[in-house]
C-alpha cells in the first residue's frame, strides 16, 4: 500500500457521514452508535485519507452474518485481523478509502481508547499538529511500506493513546460513553 499523508481536509467529514449512512442501513438491528475515528476525524490534522469509522453493536458474534451486506457497500471482510473482539473492514483495496472498526459495546476499553484520542487530538492542537508531521516525515520515509510506516509511529502512539486516557478519565465529555 502506498503511504500518503496530505493536509486535512474538511470534505472527510461529508464523506464520513455519507458512509456512516449506508453503515447504519447495513448493520440495523445491530448498531447502538457510530463515531468517526482516526485523524481524519481531528480538523487541521494531515493524514492519510482514509476514514476510520468505529460502530459499536449490541452482538459482534451477529456481525459476521452481515458480511454480504458489507461486500455490497464495497468492503473486505478481514474478520478480527489481530484484535480480538473487533470486526474489520476496508474499502478501496490499494487506494483504500474507508476502514470500519466494529466492536460490541462490552468491548469498553477499545472504544473508549479511539474516542479519547480523537478527542484528545480535538482538545490539544499542539499535540494533534506534532502528530500530524511526525506522520509526513514517516510517510516521505516509508512511502511503500505501510509496516515501516506504522512501526516508526508505534511510540508516539502509545504515548498519545496513554495521555488522552488520563485527560478523558478528567474531562468526560459526549460521545465517549456508551449509549443504549
Amino acid at each position: 500500500m502506498h503511504v500518503r499523508v496530505v493536509p486535512y481536509d474538511p470534505a472527510w467529514e461529508k464523506g464520513y457521514e455519507e458512509e456512516a449512512q449506508r453503515l447504519r442501513q447495513a448493520l440495523d438491528g445491530l448498531l447502538i452508535e457510530i463515531h468517526h475515528i482516526g485523524s481524519t476525524a481531528v480538523p487541521g490534522l494531515m493524514a492519510k485519507p482514509v476514514i476510520d469509522i468505529l460502530p459499536v453493536v449490541r452482538d459482534i458474534a451477529a456481525v459476521d452474518g452481515r458480511n454480504p451486506q458489507m461486500e455490497a457497500l464495497g468492503y473486505a471482510c478481514m474478520g478480527e485481523f489481530g484484535i480480538p473482539g473487533r470486526r474489520y473492514f476496508r474499502k478501496g483495496g490499494e487506494d483504500r478509502t474507508h476502514q470500519v472498526h466494529v466492536f460490541a459495546a462490552g468491548s469498553r476499553g477499545d472504544i473508549e481508547r479511539h474516542l479519547a484520542v480523537r478527542d484528545y487530538l480535538r482538545a490539544h492542537p499542539a499535540a494533534a499538529e506534532a502528530y500530524g508531521w511526525l506522520k509526513q516525515e514517516l510517510a516521505a520515509r516509508f512511502p511503500e511500506d505501510i509496516e515501516g510506516y506504522c512501526d516508526g509511529k508505534d511510540a508516539f502512539v502509545r504515548r498519545l493513546e496513554a495521555e488522552a486516557l488520563c485527560w478523558a478519565r478528567d474531562n468526560p465529555g459526549p460521545g465517549r460513553g456508551i449509549r443504549e
